[in-house]
């Protein structure tokens, strides 16, 4: 099965529960270097949920454009569970959508840190408050693209399960 046919329909169904919810999200992104926007953007009519992202690869572009805690980013190379949680929060207004989704994390090792192992943390947010967050590990294969992609994925099914979930403001 081709990878992408498989993500176009998980993209629709994404699309359907946005749009029947009059609803719109926007993404901040770290670690997927923009795959996420990408991905939204071949959504059939993305512009009718779509609203945009932002790709903050530093601990400056995080800090000035998604209003991190700069301090405690600095204590863990702007990976950790709070910034995911602040960026969500932050590009829901940045971009005058209801849902924020962001993702920071690795996509390659970076030994002189200590990270062997491949992860990233990601947040949802809906008009501002916390809806659900938590951790993706992934393979290192060498091969940081297919990391990204793999994130990017593994959000887009996680978002689609958290547009279903009863307690999301999507079903009020």
């Amino acid at each position: 099965m081709d990878p992408l046919a498989t993500d176009i329909e998980l993209l629709r169904q994404i699309r359907q529960l946005l749009t029947g919810n009059q609803q719109t999200v926007a993404v901040a992104e770290s670690v997927t270097a923009g795959h996420l926007q990408v991905m939204l953007s071949l959504a059939e009519k993305a512009m009718d949920f779509f609203q945009g992202g932002i790709t903050t690869y530093n601990i400056g572009q995080k800090t000035k454009h998604l209003n991190i805690d700069p301090i405690h980013a600095q204590t863990c190379d702007c990976v950790s569970e709070k910034v995911a949680l602040e960026m969500s929060i932050a590009v829901g207004p940045l971009f005058s959508a209801d849902w924020g989704i962001a993702i920071t994390g690795y996509a390659s090792p970076v030994p002189e840190l200590g990270i062997t192992e491949l992860f990233a943390y990601y947040a949802f947010s809906f008009k501002g408050q916390p809806v659900g967050q938590g951790i993706l590990r992934a393979d290192n294969n060498g091969d940081p693209v297919a990391v990204r992609l793999y994130y990017t994925h593994e959000l887009l099914l996680l978002f689609k399960e958290a547009l279903h979930l009863p307690y999301s403001p999507a079903k009020k």
